[in-house]
């Protein structure tokens, strides 16, 4: 069962936050449980900041793995209820997440986040925070590598180099058209990274970024400017 839920204890401070990171990042496991590649659902989940407005909304848009038709979109908007630390974005992003997930009525399947799962400084990005809260298989597709070395892969598409720590794999640098950046793809929680890139690949036939991550990016956007415009809007008399 899916728990959206948000921990009564949620973190206010880094200190506190570093201290749940340490606690939960225990909790991942990386066995490959998730629905196999194309099959079942995939679910893109976005974020975007009206920082202006002290506002955060989060999108989260289920298709069908098969044919990346849409089955159902949610959207939730919040306040900023967590300061910027870099490394501890999901303090500021899962709350809204867990609202979005709430309201769906499909089975996400697996959830593809717009940034890391084990590709994290702390082996812990919202991908892997987001799968242990709820139960979910989960990844992280980023557009860009963070602070980890990778080799360019080979032109053609579906072409990979690791993302190294090290000598540690903590993602791959995977082509989605050829000739064209990569995208950075980690496991989150019940995927492996191979499972990873082939979701990734399914999710890219046109173009670079997964489109799970596209119709998400546009409909958190289009989310907060209805919000944003809400807040700004002169109260209305009451009619009568």
């Amino acid at each position: 069962m899916i728990d959206h839920r948000l921990p009564a204890d949620w973190p206010t401070d880094e200190a506190t936050a570093l201290a749940v990171q340490d606690e939960l990042r225990a909790r991942v496991v990386l066995d490959g449980s998730g629905p196999p590649p194309g099959t079942g659902h995939l679910t893109g989940v976005d974020v975007a900041y009206d920082d202006t407005r002290d506002l955060v909304a989060a999108a989260v848009v289920v298709l069908d793995a098969a044919t990346l038709d849409v089955v159902e979109e949610a959207t939730a908007v919040g306040a900023v209820a967590f300061p910027y630390v870099p490394g501890l974005l999901a303090f500021r992003e899962i709350p809204a997440v867990l609202a979005a997930l709430a309201r769906l009525g499909a089975d996400p399947g697996t959830v593809v986040c717009d940034g890391y799962g084990v590709a994290h400084p702390r082996r812990f990005g919202l991908a892997s925070h987001l799968g242990v809260l709820t139960g979910l298989p989960t990844m992280g597709v980023a557009k860009n590598p963070f602070t980890f070395a990778h080799a360019a892969p080979a032109a053609p598409r579906g072409s990979v180099s690791p993302l190294l720590d090290g000598v540690e794999e903590v993602g791959r640098a995977l082509r989605t058209r050829e000739g064209v950046k990569p995208v950075f793809v980690s496991a989150g929680h019940r995927v492996t990274l191979d499972q990873a890139c082939a979701h990734t690949l399914c999710l890219t036939p046109r173009y670079r970024l997964p489109e799970s991550t596209r119709r998400a990016d546009a409909l958190c956007r289009s989310a907060l400017r209805e919000a944003a415009g809400q807040r700004d809007s002169p109260p209305r008399e009451a009619a009568g």
